[in-house]
C-alpha cells in the first residue's frame, strides 16, 4: 500500500475559494471597524463610527459647522475617526493650555518690516485707484495679491507685483499651488487604508505635485547660492535670511524653534521657574530640504490667512460703520506722529486696530482647528491619553462659547 495514496486528500476547489472567501470578508470585517473602540476605552464621547472611514460622513457640511455640532452633541471632551485614525478634540481652555505651553525658545525678527510696507505701498496704490473710480471691485482679490507679494518678498526672497504681473513664474506657480486638491474618492481611500495609499501616492507619478516641488525648490535653493556669494551687508533681510543666519548661527535652531503656535505661550513659560531649568535636548541645524519646507509653510500660512483675515475684518467693519469711524479717527492721529512706522509703534499707537483684528480672528478663526499628536502616554486634567493619540484643538468652538465671550455671534472689538 503506498504512503502517497494515505496522504492523499480529495480538494473541492469551489469549497476553498469559498473558504478564502470567508476568511477574507472576515479579515476586511475585523479591519474596518477594530480601530474603533479606542474612544470608549478612554471614556470619550464621539459619533458613531461607520466602517472604513471613520466619522468621514459627519463632516460632510465642512469642519467649521461640524465642529461645532460635535460639541453641541458631545462636549468640551470628545472624538472622532477620520478613517481609521482617533482625534480626540478639546475646547477647554485649560486643558488646550496644557497641551500647548512648553518652552521653546522665541524665534523673533522684526527687520522684515520695509518689506511688508513695500508690498503695502503697492496695495494702497491699487485701491486709491478704485477709490477713484468709485467702480464696485473684488477687494479680496486685492489682498490676495498682497499676501503675494508678501510672501513672494518675505519668505522667497523674490520681489513681485502680482497684480500687474499676473504671469510672473512665482505668481503662476502660486496658483496652481492653491488651485490643486485631493478628488473625494481618493481621499476616502487615503483614509480608509492609510498604511497602504499614503506610502502609495508618494511614489505614483504626480507631474503637477512635481513641478511645483521642482520650481520651489529651485527657487530657494538659488536664493540660498546667491546669498552665499554676497557680503552681509548685501542680502536682503527677510524670513528667508534669518533663517539662514539661525542656520549658520553657533547657537543653531531647529524646526521645533519656528513653532509659531507654541510662541503664543512663549511668555507664561518663561515666567515659569520650574520650565527655566528644565534641560533641553541641543537642536540639529536646519538642512537645505527643512529650509524650503518652512518658506513653503510660511505660504501656506501666510497667504490664506492674511488674505481671510483682512477681507474679514474688511467686512466687519463696512458693516459696523460706528467701529469704521472710530478706527479712521485713530490711524488718522496716528499717522500724523508716525511718517514710517516701526513695529513697536504700530503695537503702542493702533490699540482699537489691535481689538478690530484680535475680534475679527475670534468671529473667523484662520486655524479653526489644530493638532497635536502625544510622543507618550499622558494626562489632561484628570483625562488619560494614550502616545500617538491626536489630541485637536477646537479653537473654532471655544471662540464661540458664549461662556467665555457673551454674545459670540456679536461683533465687538472692546469686549
Amino acid at each position: 500500500m503506498e504512503v502517497s495514496g494515505l496522504l492523499r486528500l480529495d480538494v473541492n476547489g469551489p469549497m476553498v475559494t469559498v473558504a478564502l472567501s470567508v476568511v477574507l470578508l472576515a479579515l476586511l470585517k475585523w479591519y474596518s471597524t477594530s480601530a474603533f473602540s479606542r474612544l470608549e476605552k478612554l471614556g470619550i464621547r464621539h459619533p458613531k463610527p461607520s466602517p472604513f472611514i471613520g466619522n468621514l460622513t459627519f463632516f460632510r457640511q465642512g469642519f467649521w459647522e461640524s465642529q461645532m455640532e460635535l460639541r453641541r452633541l458631545y462636549g468640551r471632551l470628545c472624538g472622532y475617526y477620520l478613517g481609521r485614525r482617533m482625534f480626540i478634540v478639546i475646547s477647554e481652555p485649560d486643558m488646550i493650555k496644557q497641551v500647548l505651553v512648553e518652552n521653546f525658545s522665541n524665534f523673533t525678527n522684526r527687520m522684515m518690516m520695509p518689506l511688508i510696507s513695500q508690498a503695502c505701498d503697492l496695495l494702497l496704490a491699487h485701491l486709491e485707484r478704485y477709490a477713484e473710480s468709485g467702480d464696485a471691485f473684488d477687494i479680496h482679490r486685492c489682498y490676495s495679491c498682497y499676501s503675494t507679494d508678501v510672501v513672494a518678498s518675505v519668505a522667497f526672497g523674490t520681489p513681485v507685483d502680482s497684480r500687474n504681473a499676473p504671469e510672473h513664474p512665482f505668481v503662476r506657480h502660486c496658483r496652481r499651488f492653491f488651485a490643486s486638491s485631493i478628488p473625494r474618492p481618493l481621499l476616502v481611500l487615503l483614509l480608509s487604508f492609510p498604511s497602504i495609499m499614503v506610502p502609495l501616492a508618494r511614489i505614483l507619478p504626480n507631474k503637477n505635485r512635481d513641478e511645483l516641488n521642482g520650481f520651489f525648490n529651485n527657487l530657494i535653493r538659488n536664493g540660498i547660492a546667491l546669498r552665499d556669494r554676497q557680503a552681509a551687508d548685501e542680502r536682503r533681510r527677510d524670513f528667508l535670511q534669518a533663517v539662514l543666519d539661525a542656520r549658520c548661527s553657533a547657537a543653531s535652531l531647529g524646526v521645533e524653534s519656528f513653532d509659531i503656535v507654541t510662541q503664543v505661550f512663549s511668555d507664561e513659560c518663561s515666567a515659569n521657574p520650574a520650565w527655566e531649568h528644565q534641560p533641553r535636548l541641543p537642536s540639529r541645524p536646519l538642512t537645505v530640504d527643512e529650509v524650503v519646507g518652512q518658506a513653503v509653510l510660511f505660504l501656506i500660512a501666510g497667504y490664506e490667512i492674511v488674505t481671510n483675515t483682512l477681507s474679514f475684518a474688511t467686512y466687519l467693519l463696512a458693516t459696523h460703520p460706528d467701529c469704521q469711524e472710530k478706527l479712521l479717527r485713530e490711524v488718522d492721529r496716528f499717522t500724523k506722529t508716525h511718517v514710517a512706522p516701526e513695529y513697536c509703534s504700530l503695537q503702542e499707537g493702533l490699540p482699537y486696530l489691535d481689538m478690530v483684528i484680535a475680534e475679527t480672528l475670534r468671529m473667523y478663526p484662520p486655524a479653526f482647528r489644530f493638532t497635536r499628536e502625544a510622543a507618550q502616554d499622558c494626562e489632561l486634567l484628570g483625562q488619560r491619553v494614550p502616545a500617538g493619540a491626536v489630541v485637536e484643538m477646537a479653537v473654532g468652538a471655544l471662540h464661540h462659547d458664549a461662556e467665555h465671550w457673551p454674545h459670540p455671534e456679536v461683533f465687538n472689538p472692546e469686549r
